[in-house]
């Protein structure tokens, strides 16, 4: 088998290598070079490239938009609440299934059917959820429990941000946890009956033997939730579709080409750009954290 592979080795991974060279790649690079120039969408505002090429002003017009910036703003304090409260949650449930011996398969399920929904679809479940549900029948003054904080969340600026993380929450945490159980399946038992012995508590136990070994799923894991809280966009859309300045970078971007007339495409791709390096280098950077507090066994 091994020599079938090293003998076709390029021509099976040549159906990959150009799908991703014709689909990501080359629309990357012309991406960019957009970004340099006053695109319109189907024209150039200078009539050809070189006449509309504007060097850096693009980025220096992101860069000067309110909008760009609080958007920025917004999807990191998104990201930072939605990444741990997505890997705790997770951990939790793969935790509580670990333990579970029969019926396992039935609650693994269950927990990871929200990640079948579309963006747009759970987003718009959610927004009836939060404006009747949460607003007029659960919190309302004369509801289940009063809570105002709980009411109206998706016309708060601030409260939109814990609805948006509430429902990914919800999405995610199924997902992420089949991660989790699978590296919790990988551990050998008999370390934790070499803990117990040597008068390990659980506690102790959780984060002398469990965590360390769990820490190839949690660069999977952190790397998951950091790029898709980064690039949310549907259920954005769905759920407040940018007002009270809840806009996350991925909307800003659709927009910023609606804001302008004509249509400003330099600009917007300048923000994508803008975006993906961001997303790289804080991508990138928590890997080779993660990885290195990765132990073997």
């Amino acid at each position: 088998m091994e020599k079938y592979y090293r003998k076709w080795f390029w021509l099976l991974i040549m159906p990959s290598m150009l799908l991703f060279f014709f689909v990501i790649a080359i629309p990357f690079i012309v991406g960019t070079l957009y970004s340099f120039t006053s695109w319109r969408g189907t024209y150039f505002a200078g009539g050809s490239f070189l006449n509309s090429f504007v060097g850096f002003g693009n980025y220096i017009k992101a860069f000067s938009d309110e909008r760009f910036i609080h958007s920025l703003v917004y999807t990191s304090l998104y990201t930072l609440a939605a990444v741990v409260a997505i890997n705790l949650v997770a951990l939790a449930f793969s935790l509580m299934l670990n333990n579970i011996k029969k019926g396992v398969g039935i609650y693994r399920t269950i927990f990871f059917l929200p990640n079948m929904l579309g963006g747009l679809a759970m987003g718009f479940v959610w927004q009836f959820i939060f404006q009747v549900v949460y607003t007029e029948i659960l919190f309302s003054p004369d509801g289940l429990f009063h809570a105002e904080f709980l009411r109206y969340m998706t016309q708060n600026t601030t409260k939109a941000l814990f609805a948006l993380v509430i429902m990914t929450v919800w999405q995610s945490a199924g997902y992420m946890m089949l991660i989790y159980i699978s590296g919790l399946n990988s551990i050998p038992g008999d370390l934790y009956e070499a803990a117990q012995i040597d008068g390990a508590g659980p506690v102790r136990r959780f984060f002398k033997v469990t965590l360390p070994l769990l820490m190839p799923s949690v660069t999977i894991v952190l790397f998951l939730t950091l790029a898709n809280s980064f690039k949310l966009l549907d259920q954005n859309v769905a759920l407040t579709n940018g007002n009270f300045n809840t806009r996350l970078i991925a909307l800003q971007i659709l927009r910023t080409v609606q804001d302008n007339t004509p249509p400003d495409y330099g600009t917007a791709q300048a923000q994508a750009v803008i975006f993906f390096v961001i997303v790289a280098v804080i991508s990138l950077f928590q890997v080779s954290v993660t990885r290195r507090k990765e132990v073997e066994y």
